[in-house]
């Protein structure tokens, strides 16, 4: 099975949004692997963004990201990085349809509550870095009511 990371950014964990956040994924039929409430370091976050280094608004975000705690989830299951991207909706809220965590949750791009790997191979990346620790193997007993 295919593994995504998804994070909770500060405003979603402000907000109270995790439980809806992480309900939305269950429902979905997606297993949780792993999950952390943590407050990144500087250093941490700029190597999470480190595509972005040369945009104008990097700073920002990285004094953003570590303005409060994010929760760090990894979700198993098939096609869960497209699908997983698919739930998030588009990076700018305005243009996510309703439905998806940003287009029936938030309004501004800068506070739009949720990240999500782009590829299997960046998932792959930011598993390993955000759970150097490792993630938590194990078998759901509803996988032969979501799987055929």
């Amino acid at each position: 099975m295919e593994r995504t990371y998804i994070m909770i950014k500060p405003d979603g964990v402000q907000r109270g949004l995790i439980g809806e956040i992480v309900k939305r994924f269950e429902s979905k039929g997606f297993k949780l692997v792993a999950m952390k409430l943590t407050k990144p370091s500087k250093e941490h976050m700029e190597e999470h963004y480190v595509d972005l280094k040369e945009k104008k608004f990097f700073a920002g975000l990285i004094e953003y990201m570590t303005s409060g705690p994010v929760c760090a989830m990894v979700w198993e299951g098939k096609g869960a990085v497209v699908t997983g991207r698919k739930m998030l909706g588009a990076t700018m809220p305005s243009e996510s349809d309703p439905g998806t965590i940003r287009g029936d949750l938030c309004i501004e791009v800068g506070r739009n509550i949720c990240h999500g790997s782009d590829s299997v191979d960046s998932a792959n990346k930011e598993i390993a870095h955000w759970f150097p620790e490792g993630i938590c193997e194990w078998e759901s007993c509803s996988k032969a009511w979501i799987y055929e």
